[in-house]
């Protein structure tokens, strides 16, 4: 199953390349803020974005991100081969 996960934008590495670090439950990992660039405000470090495959999908806030970081804990084994999956570098 590959589920959107909230994450946390700690670090942008290269705008013009679309690159950040997000931090997922304590894991960290580079991923393609692209996407979410063009939407109001652009992306800053600090903010939350759901993730899938790498690529920050769509900008959602702490509360959003906690609720739904919350509902995949629950689903157990769910949430486990997520984050393991998270920690594996993908081509971005």
């Amino acid at each position: 199953m590959c589920l959107g996960i909230p994450g946390k934008v700690v670090e942008i590495v290269s705008l013009d390349e679309h690159r950040a670090i997000a931090d997922v439950d304590g894991v960290r990992r580079e991923i393609n803020i692209g996407l979410v660039m063009g939407e109001e405000g652009g992306i800053s470090v600090g903010e939350y974005v759901l993730i899938h495959v790498g690529f920050a999908m769509a900008k959602i806030d702490e509360e959003q991100a906690a609720d739904t970081l919350a509902a995949i804990k629950e689903l157990g084994s769910v949430f486990d081969d997520e984050i393991n999956e998270f920690r594996e570098p993908t081509p971005l």
